[in-house]
């Protein structure tokens, strides 16, 4: 079976213990300016908010090597304050499909 290429980056961000909420939020607005300048040079894709009361959030990101997120990531203002951390997750297309009835695999 060929592997999966990765194609974009998955990463989930939390406040790292012992920040407290005053701390996080003093830094935020100039993190949100940073995130948004990101999202207009279309590094990242998309973005959310982690449900159930979690502090963090989640971004897809337009990069194929973790290395290249985390250096992205580390440069925002919570990770220069080692305020938050982030898991990365590669991501690609759906291998499974090219078991489509019909399909034929690429030589």
């Amino acid at each position: 079976m060929k592997t999966t290429p990765t194609t974009k980056i998955l990463a989930i961000g939390t406040i790292n213990p012992g920040f407290e909420q005053s701390q996080v939020f003093a830094v935020l607005p100039e993190e949100v300016r940073e995130t948004v300048d990101l999202y207009l040079d279309g590094k990242i894709e998309q973005w959310y908010s982690l449900p159930g009361g979690k502090r963090g959030v989640a971004f897809i990101i337009n990069v194929t090597e973790p290395a290249a997120a985390h250096e992205m990531l580390e440069k925002l203002p919570l990770g220069k304050a080692h305020m938050m951390s982030f898991e990365l997750i590669p991501l690609g297309p759906l291998n499974p499909l090219r078991f489509l009835q019909g399909m034929q695999p690429k030589p």
